[in-house]
Formats: C-alpha cells, sequence, structure tokens
C-alpha cells in the first residue's frame, strides 16, 4: 500500500516555510531570504521514501494585500490550501501562538483538509521551552537545522490518502528549471540590494538554451522606476555584475554544469500594480472567491 498526496505549508510571511521544503526535499528549490515576502508563487517539491510520495507547495505568506502582485500572491496561498490532502501551518517559535489559521488566511470557513500547526525556529528556544511546548503537543522543528524534521514526516505521512505515486520516484519537482534558473537570480537581487528595491524586481527568463555547453540563459532584471535601475546596476555596472556572477554559480550548482548568464535591466513602470504585466512574469491573477 501506497500513499500520496499534496502537502501545503501555509504561515505568515518569514516564518521558515521555503527553509522547510528545500530540508524536506533534501535540495534548494525555494529561494531564502531574511526579507519578508521573497515567495512571490507556488514552488513544488516532491519528497518521495518507502511507500509516502509527499507533493510539498511552499506558498506565499498570509497577508491583506494591498495591490495587485500582493492579491495574486493571496489567491495562490488560497488555492494551495484548497488543493491540500494536509496542511502545515508553521509558525515562528519565537513569536508565541499563533492565530488559528482561518483567521491568519482570512477565510470563512476553517480548510477542509487536515491542520497540523509546526513551530519553527525552536533551535532559538530555551531547553525549558522546548519541553514545555511538546508537553502541549505541538510539533517542533528547526527547519535550519533538521531538528524534528523526521517526526514531521512521518506525522504527516500518516494522515496522506492511500494513493499510488503521483509523480516518478526520482522526480523532486514538476516545475521546469527556467522557473528555477529565474528564483535563484531574483534571490540574488534580493540579498545584494537594499529594503525598497527587491520589493520591485522581478525576474524573467528571455532564452534558456541547453543543447549547447555551456548553457546560455539570458535573463531580465524589471524594476519599475529608473532610479531602481541605476541602483540595480551600480556604479559603472559593479552591482549588476555582482548580481550575475553569484546568481550563475548558484544557477551552475543546480543544473550541475556550466552555464553563461546573459543579465539586463529593464523598467517596466508600475508593474506590480498592472494585472497584464503579473500574468506576463506567470502569476496568476486573484480570484474574487479568493478574497
Amino acid at each position: 500500500m501506497t500513499r500520496a498526496g499534496f502537502v501545503t505549508v501555509a504561515g505568515k510571511p518569514n516564518v521558515g516555510k521555503s527553509t522547510l521544503l528545500n530540508r524536506i526535499v533534501g535540495q534548494k528549490l525555494s529561494i531564502v531570504s531574511s526579507k519578508p515576502q521573497s515567495t512571490r508563487d507556488r514552488v513544488v517539491g516532491i519528497h518521495t521514501s518507502g511507500d509516502v510520495q509527499m507533493v510539498i507547495l511552499d506558498t506565499p505568506g498570509l497577508l491583506s494585500p494591498a495591490y495587485e502582485l500582493q492579491r495574486a500572491m493571496r489567491a495562490t496561498a488560497l488555492r494551495a490550501l484548497r488543493d491540500a490532502d494536509v496542511i502545515l501551518y508553521l509558525a515562528d517559535a519565537t513569536a508565541g501562538t499563533p492565530e488559528p489559521l482561518a483567521s491568519a488566511a482570512e477565510l470563512s470557513a476553517p480548510p477542509k483538509a487536515p491542520v497540523i500547526v509546526v513551530f519553527n525556529k525552536v533551535d532559538l528556544l530555551s531547553a525549558n521551552a522546548r519541553d514545555s511546548l511538546r508537553a502541549e503537543g505541538i510539533v517542533l522543528v528547526s527547519a535550519r537545522t533538521g531538528d524534528g524534521i523526521d517526526e514531521l514526516i512521518t506525522r504527516c505521512s500518516a494522515m496522506l490518502p492511500e494513493s499510488p505515486f503521483l509523480y516518478p520516484a526520482d522526480e523532486i519537482s514538476t516545475q521546469h528549471v527556467r522557473f528555477f534558473a529565474a528564483e535563484l537570480v531574483r534571490e540574488t537581487a534580493l540579498e545584494q540590494l537594499g529594503e525598497e528595491v527587491p520589493y520591485s524586481v522581478a525576474c524573467e527568463i528571455e532564452e534558456f538554451r541547453e543543447g549547447r555547453s555551456p548553457v546560455y540563459v539570458r535573463a531580465v532584471l524589471y524594476v519599475e522606476r529608473d532610479s531602481q535601475k541605476a541602483i540595480l546596476i551600480g556604479a559603472k555596472g559593479e552591482r549588476i555584475r555582482s548580481i550575475g556572477q553569484a546568481a550563475r554559480k548558484k544557477i551552475e550548482a543546480f543544473i550541475g554544469g556550466p552555464m553563461y548568464l546573459d543579465l539586463w535591466v529593464k523598467v517596466l513602470p508600475n508593474w506590480r500594480k498592472s494585472a497584464s504585466a503579473l500574468a506576463r512574469f506567470g502569476y496568476q491573477p486573484s480570484e474574487e472567491s479568493d478574497r
């Protein structure tokens, strides 16, 4: 008998959802940043072990949207909640008891899938604090160190439905390498930019040629204003060269071979508030039923 199903990781921004996905899958798929709202789209990871296959959905942080990009991010998170067989509601263990998931997600009713409340970042707590939380039956993990991950996988696996595997056992994601290349370029920009510009950065892969060595990738970083473009390029092009060099190393590690990154910067005014621009970058617009 095999079990398989969709496991949605949900929670407020910056609680470690992406780090948890990467830890369970055993490979970096979701970008990780100290800046909140870095995950904008659903990232799919597949963990297959023994007779269990977990299709894990990393989602944007739950928030009250202020503009079109955030509305699309919220819609993505809500769709993932609806698709779930099991929901991991992740919370920061250092921030106290979280509000119920239905409240955090502003749902009219609790989700249909069973919910496991998981406290992350327990490596930052004292031993006494961890013991107290365990006594309350709360699942404790550290996605950063791996503590508690095996227990979480075991508990989650037992709740999945009996089913044949949904994907081949050796796959780790359903998404194309182009998606991950764009995300790694954007992650590098997040790492090297200040507090304002990163939220205005989008990455589009214009060309991805795998039938040559090195692999050729043409990527464009879009910002909303000329002043942001100047910051991204930097004096004499130093900043964009630094981003390109670091991103190239990440993509090479991901694809397991050499690649040439041809990186450009362009302005697309107010793209975060434009439905057509969001569709261009692959973000699904919000639906009335998601609001």
